[in-house]
This record gives C-alpha cells, structure tokens and sequence, in this order.
C-alpha cells in the first residue's frame, strides 16, 4: 500500500463517526452486518469468541509463516476469514495494550495504561470507564472472562466490576502453568479466581482455560441470547513451561527467569494452546453456532525471547515493530469471505468500534473511541487506507509514530525514520533524506502526546538489558 492522501482518509473516519453517532442516537438501530441469522423475523445479534494470547510473535503460527511447529486450529480461524497483515498492538506490553483493547481508546488516556505492565501500584481500570463487555450488555449481550486480566486488583478493580458477568483465570501478570501461583512453590501467591472466589484446581493452566471456554460456550449456546467469550491465554508466556514440565514448575524460584526455555518448550506451549483452541471451535459447531459467531485470535503485543518475529526487528517492550506487530485473523462466515488477507493497516482498539457495529451497537459517547470500525474492509472490501498512528513507551524514552508508509522511532537520544513496507526490519534511516517528512511526524507526535495523560514518574517500565539477553549487549537498566 503506498501513500494515500489525508482527503480520503478525513473523509472515511468522518463517516464512521457519523454512522457511530447515529446508532447512539437510535438505540435501536441494527446494522445489516449484525444479522446472522433470523428467528421469526427478528435479527440475531452475532456471538463473540476473542481468543488473545500473550506475548506471541508475528510469524509463530503456521499461518503467517512458521514452519517447525503446526498450528491447525487458529490456521482454520485464517482460512475460514481473513489475515491482516498489518496488526498493531497498542503497546508493547501486556497491561497497557489490554487497557486499549478493553476500552476502544489510547492506553495513555488512563493512568492503569501508564503502567508497562502494572506490578504492585493500586492503580486499575476504572469501573465507570464503558468496555466492550459493559456496552454489549446493554445491548443484551452475557460474558465471560477467562484467563488475564491484569488491570487491577480487589477490592477496587475486577473483570466482574468492568462489565463481564463472570470471570475465571487470574488477575496479576503471570502464573506459574502447574501452581498457579505467581511465586515459588512453597509460596502464598495462588491468583485463580472463579469469579470473585480464590480457588485451587489441579492442572496445566492453558488446560483449564480451555475445558473453562469448552463449559462456557455449551452454557450459552442454549440460552437464546448473544454472548461474549473472552478467552485471554498466559500462552506462550513464561515461565517456559509446556505440558509434562512438573518438575520445571517446582525448580523456579522466579517465574521471571533467565535460565530456562528451549525453542521447543515454546513451540510446544504454543501447540498446546492451539489444541484448546480446536476444543473451543467444536464446541461452537456441535452447538450448532459457528454460523453466527464472529471469532478472533490475536495476540496482546509482540513476541519475546523466544518468539518468531520474522521480518522485523525488536522485541516485547520495544517500539520497533517486532515489539508491537501482531498476527490477527478473524471469522464471521458469509460475511467474511474466507482464506482472504488484507494491507490494512490496524490496530487492537480497533476491535472494539468493529465488534459493537458488528452488534449493532456503538461506543459510549462519554468515552469515544481512538480506534475504527474495521467492517468496510472485513464485509465490503475496501481499499486499504492510510492510517496514522502513535505510541511511546516509557523504558528507554521511545516514541513512535506510523503514518502511511512512514514510521517515526525514538530510543535514547537515537532517532530514526523508516519506510517500514519497503524496509520492515527498519534498517535504512530516511530522516536527513526525508528530513520534512521526518520534522512533520516529530511534530504530529508531540501534538498528540500532549492531548493524553503525562508519563507518571511513579510508573513501573521495563525493558530488557545486555546482562539478560546477549543480544541487547550493551542496554543498561535504565535509573
């Protein structure tokens, strides 16, 4: 996609915006993409299946180009609709990006979406603030969460206090698989919650969160009512622990390790999320329910140490784009056309202005979204359109910015402008070549940097330095 100019643009985000108020307005207002199917007449509102995975690369399934592991499960999501090949994660890292994708808006915009990740601050997402579980319950809509949430803690935050009618899985940033619990073995740290109950359940985690979403799915599918399943995998997370590794589960000390993982742990971690996967799609079929039930896999931000993130450079925590592209695919038969790709460029609060249209519903006007309704290019396939989008990212002072082809990127005093199509490794710095170019997006940043929250100095940030991977030799711990 090369650059298109800024008329078209204004011209397409004006109209969804317009479209956006009018179905506020109306309250009852069903948009034709949102009818699935039809029982005496009236429309049914499509089901929602958002499958979310942490921490996995670009190229890590099959689909997008892995070739020593198979993923058949999410590969039949891809072949059953479409791919975007030009996912953006909101962050790069695990709570920032959730607090985009849960909200349809700037993580900078809430002070839980400062925190890269959030640790021990009793900060969350607040539950005044609309979600798309809140919204699509006024719109009729049952949901369930299970598996991450790790946008705050009890008594203050919850998924139950966001808007999901039930939760199951863990609250902070990580478990251990076999534990379940955030520290060592011997340690208080068990995080699994059945709604707002602590409870101990024997099993390999990414086991339980999909037998949870196999039980969910029969519960609603019989209920004669639309439903929500957000199934949000710790996969391929660490620690590095793939299914029959009990005895790596009880030789951690630090779930956050150095000294453990082998390229084919990961690869069996992701395999065994993909099976779970399948066990979910059955069950929409043997419901009887796949027809009219939207279906997404996506991934939280870009890989880690172990990930694929071929073609580009950078990793979890950086703002080059293997730090923030994602794989992103998507079903919604007869209104998908199946095995389909497209360039358009988006990004994860994206899916909630998507998902509400695809309901027949909008975002709340007291919390407009910063994301699009991505329906023209999934149902009607429109031509892609340029977009200009914009991060930063507190560990080592990163900014960026994509705007059409051009992307702006600040590390330390380093700064650099790329033609990230032509050169995804982000290799060839452009910006004495393209110096105007390179002045008007420096410019942009800072404009829009200055409408969301200002960095918080209290804050966590991480990023990974040369004393923990040998390939950032040379990064120190920032002070």
């Amino acid at each position: 996609m090369r650059r298109q100019t800024e008329v078209t643009r204004r011209e397409l985000l004006s109209g969804a915006a317009a479209g956006s108020v009018a179905l506020a307005a109306s309250g009852s207002v069903r948009s034709t993409a949102a009818v699935a199917q039809t029982s005496g007449g009236t429309p049914l509102s499509p089901n929602i299946l958002f499958i979310l995975a942490d921490d996995l690369g670009y190229a890590d399934l099959s689909c997008y180009g892995r070739r020593d592991l198979s993923t058949p499960n999410i590969d039949r999501i891809a072949a059953d609709g479409m791919r975007f090949m030009q996912a953006y994660a909101n962050s790069a890292v695990c709570t920032a990006s959730r607090v985009a994708l849960i909200t349809g808006r700037y993580q900078y915009r809430l002070a839980v979406g400062l925190e890269e990740p959030l640790t021990r601050r009793n900060v969350g997402l607040p539950p005044q603030h609309s979600t798309l579980p809140s919204i699509l319950k006024k719109a009729g809509y049952q949901s369930t969460l299970i598996g991450k949430w790790h946008l705050g803690r009890l008594p203050d935050f919850g998924p139950l206090q966001s808007g999901y009618d039930h939760f199951y899985g863990f609250r902070g940033g990580s478990l251990d698989y076999f534990t379940h619990k955030s520290g060592p073995p011997a340690s208080d740290t068990g995080d699994l919650w059945d709604d707002d109950t602590k409870v101990r359940q024997p099993g390999y985690l990414t086991d339980l969160l999909g037998s949870r979403a196999v039980d969910v799915v029969n519960t609603y599918a019989g209920s004669g009512r639309p439903f929500l399943v957000s199934l949000h995998f710790n996969a391929p997370h660490w620690p590095w622990e793939a299914p029959g590794d009990e005895a790596e589960s009880q030789r951690l000390t630090n779930l956050f390790h150095f000294d453990g993982g082998t390229q084919r742990t990961y690869q069996r971690m992701i395999q065994q999320m993909d099976l779970q996967i399948g066990r979910v799609l059955q069950a929409l079929d043997a419901k009887g329910v796949s027809q009219n039930t939207i279906v997404i896999f996506t991934s939280d931000n870009g890989g880690e140490r172990y990930a694929d993130t071929w073609p580009f450079t950078g990793r979890k925590t950086e703002l080059l784009e293997g730090g923030l592209r994602i794989p992103a695919v998507i079903r919604w038969p007869g209104h998908i056309s199946q095995g389909s790709s497209s360039e358009q460029v988006m990004i994860g609060m994206d899916w909630l202005p998507t998902l509400l249209a695809a309901a027949g519903t909008a975002p709340d006007p007291t919390y407009p979204s910063d994301g699009i309704d991505l329906m023209p290019w999934l149902t009607r396939g429109a031509t892609p359109v340029a977009r200009r989008l914009y991060w930063r990212y507190k560990y080592a002072d990163q900014q960026a910015v994509r705007d059409g082809d051009w992307k702006y990127l600040k590390i330390l005093d380093n700064t650099f402008l790329f033609d990230v199509v032509q050169d995804p490794m982000e290799r060839a710095n452009l910006k004495e070549r393209h110096r105007d170019v390179y002045d008007r997006l420096v410019a942009q940043w800072n404009e829009w940097s200055a409408t969301m929250l200002p960095l918080d100095p209290q804050s966590y940030t991480n990023g990974f330095t040369g004393t923990e991977l040998a390939d950032h030799f040379g990064v120190k711990a920032s002070s």
